[in-house]
């Protein structure tokens, strides 16, 4: 999650679809023109231990205008953790 969320503040559109679910990558990621990420915030997690084949991630990201709060969820494909989507609110 913090790997994604630093790749949204330095708009790292590759690293992003490396890291996001074949199933449910978008063709690109559009990134909102003048919008700066100000922080990053873990509020809960579950699952996602080398044990566990998903997990999900509940987050607060900060930035000039407000925040974005989502449950994200991950899985593991082919040994690593990619996002698979989530809910914003």
């Amino acid at each position: 999650m913090r790997s994604r969320y630093s790749a949204f503040a330095e708009r790292d559109e590759a690293y992003l679809l490396r890291t996001w679910h074949p199933r449910t990558r978008p063709p690109r990621v559009e990134f909102e023109p003048g919008l700066r990420w100000t922080g990053l915030e873990i509020l809960a997690t579950s699952g996602g231990t080398a044990f566990h084949t998903t997990g999900t991630v509940t987050f607060r990201a900060g930035h000039a205008g407000g925040e974005l709060r989502e449950h994200s969820r991950f899985e593991r494909v082919g040994g690593a953790w990619v996002y698979v989507d989530g809910d914003v609110g």
